[in-house]
């Protein structure tokens, strides 16, 4: 059981959100920032993902790395995350420690140290972790770094939210410090707060903490849509790591702000094509020697503003490419013509509500949820509202979903090769 939720914003225009969740042990909290892969600019690449990293290099009251060590000595947990349209930093904490957590973000929200030689080593962790993660893995970003140069046009959606090593070269200290004023002022973000707290006491606790920093000009929210096209589009792309080939398919989900009932539907279609060993895309694709997968959108849902992408990704034996791309085009036109009914949907549904709820239970997942449905979708609560749509769904709404998604407009298919292999 949870709570209402209980809004404020503060002098400084910071929006506060809090909730109380009945048997909650700690509290969560989570400061959502509007900017993220989708806000930066040409020759400014992976500066959002990069300057994430600054944001634990110390303040005024905060020496470099004390903010992990201060929440860990609690018995808390703490991390951050650049997403194409925010960046979110959270933490767990003991209830008693909330006052200490709301004072550490403040300190960097108002008063974040910048320099060369910081700036220096966070752009080396960053540039070793892109080599770990993406470059120096087999699938390392596949497909979310190349899928959307083949869907969209606009820079914004299409690069590669990591970034080019060169643009991470160029930024210097007197970069951050302007990215800092700009995106991280208080009325650009959400605190939120959750878990075992007092709503109307917590937010109490905000006003205190943040008393002190100063409100600054915000930029308007960037608003990242883009005409889908009129066909479908194609794309090749290489790993020279990459044991075998594989495929994605991508194409826009709904508008969450308008149609939270026709996201829901996608949502549940993508457990009904692959989750289990009895979903349909992973039956199909078997006999083939492939696996699936599918998702809502690379990051989770509601993690986006539109566009968001629905993703079918498989993984397949060198000349299986066209079978594969044929058999899940199969499911998904039976799908839309109504074969799946009844039990089947009914399983897909409840995976569905149950892995919302599951999440929820989670005061770090309820926090960032909290916090970026206000900041993004303007609904602090838009999470409950989209597990009683998963709930309401019937046949029909996902038959739906799948003739969306058979639609070849604004659909991008992606094949990716091991160096040197033909399809």
């Amino acid at each position: 059981m949870s709570d209402a939720i209980a809004h404020t914003t503060l002098a400084n225009g910071l929006r506060v959100v809090a909730q109380r969740v009945e048997g909650a042990s700690g509290v969560g909290v989570s400061v959502n920032y509007r900017v993220g892969f989708r806000t930066e600019k040409p020759t400014r690449s992976g500066f959002a993902h990069l300057f994430e990293h600054m944001m634990f290099q110390g303040s005024q009251n905060t020496a470099p790395g004390e903010h992990f060590s201060v929440v860990q000595a609690c018995g808390g947990v703490v991390n951050g995350n650049t997403f194409p349209d925010s960046t979110d930093y959270y933490q767990v904490v003991p209830a008693e420690a909330l006052q200490t957590v709301l004072a550490l973000e403040a300190d960097r929200m108002g008063f974040l140290t910048i320099s060369p030689d910081l700036l220096a080593t966070q752009r080396a962790v960053v540039k070793e972790e892109i080599r770990l993660q993406v470059t120096g893995k087999p699938y390392g970003g596949f497909p979310w770094t190349v899928l959307p140069g083949v869907m969209f046009d606009r820079w914004e959606n299409t690069h590669n939210g990591f970034g080019e090593m060169a643009d991470l070269d160029a930024a210097t200290a007197e970069d951050c410090r302007a990215f800092f004023r700009l995106h991280y002022a208080p009325g650009n973000a959400v605190l939120a707060v959750c878990g075992d707290c007092d709503p109307e006491q917590a937010l109490a606790a905000a006003r205190v903490a943040f008393a002190g920093v100063d409100g600054r000009a915000a930029p308007a929210p960037h608003d990242p849509d883009e005409p889908p096209g009129a066909d479908e589009r194609r794309g090749t792309c290489h790993d020279p790591l990459a044991p075998q080939p594989a495929w994605a398919l991508g194409t826009r989900l709904p508008d969450a702000r308008r149609d939270l009932r026709r996201y829901a539907a996608h949502m549940a279609l993508s457990h009904l094509l692959t989750t289990g060993s009895n979903a349909r895309v992973r039956t199909a694709l078997a006999p083939l020697g492939a696996k699936a997968d599918s998702a809502t959108g690379y990051f989770g849902p509601l993690t986006v503003v539109h566009p968001d992408t629905f993703v079918i990704v498989a993984h397949h034996p060198q000349g299986q490419a066209d079978k594969t791309e044929e058999a899940v085009k199969n499911q998904l036109r039976d799908v839309a013509e109504g074969a799946a009914r009844g039990a089947e949907t009914a399983r897909a549904v409840a995976r569905t509500r149950t892995g919302l709820y599951r999440d929820f239970d989670s005061p770090a997942y309820r926090a960032r949820f909290l916090a970026r449905g206000a900041l993004l979708f303007g609904r602090a609560g838009i999470g409950e509202d989209l597990a009683q749509h998963v709930g309401d769904l019937t046949d029909d709404d996902i038959a739906a979903a799948a003739a969306r998604v058979s639609s070849p407009a604004g659909r991008a298919l992606l094949n990716l090769l091991p160096e040197e292999m033909p399809r």
